[in-house]
């Protein structure tokens, strides 16, 4: 596989990108983020890594990749060596801002902060997923959806109780040789 070359290459797995947790909230149109590439400050934020550190992993490096998966409908932009501290502004509806100051943060302290201000709740994302798994599925008949019953849908058997089954399709007369 050719995605799978280069540094951590795990970041580019599908399962990987699937497994993030920062859903932004639906009014959130650009992020904007800021960091030094040097500097003791920028550790939690900048991308470049020190190989022998296993401890900190930055977030542009690792949480970036899922942030965009994600929220495909916002513009993510970095800037590198552009500010001498860190900081994350977010840009919503109605010309509002945000802005995060995250210097001297790891990289949990600011995806713990992000996912606190600016995302969608564990619940609220809970109940988005049923509500859209229950209308998109055409499958999905009973009390609680759009369709009662399966002779509902056009080409299906209607239902029995309205219309009686040929006598071909009835079990009596097929199986035990009921004649008419």
């Amino acid at each position: 596989m050719r995605l799978l070359v280069g540094r951590e290459p795990v970041r580019r797995t599908q399962k990987y990108l699937e497994a993030g947790k920062l859903v932004l909230k639906d009014r959130v149109r650009v992020v904007s983020i800021n960091y030094n590439g040097t500097g003791e400050n920028h550790q939690g934020a900048r991308l470049k890594m020190r190989y022998f550190c296993l401890e900190h992993r930055d977030f542009i490096f690792w949480h970036l990749p899922q942030l965009q998966f994600k929220n495909p409908n916002v513009q993510m932009v970095t800037f590198k060596d552009l500010t001498p501290t860190p900081f994350i502004k977010l840009y919503l509806e109605g010309n509002e801002q945000v802005l995060m100051d995250v210097d001297g943060y790891t990289k949990e302290q600011i995806h713990e902060r992000f996912k606190r201000i600016i995302c969608k709740s564990d619940d609220l994302l809970q109940r988005e997923a049923s509500s859209l798994q229950r209308q998109d599925n055409p499958a999905n008949f009973g009390s609680n959806c759009p369709r009662h019953c399966i002779c509902e849908i056009p080409g299906q058997v209607p239902c029995p109780g309205l219309i009686p089954l040929p006598k071909h399709m009835r079990g009596k007369y097929k199986y035990q040789g009921y004649e008419d």
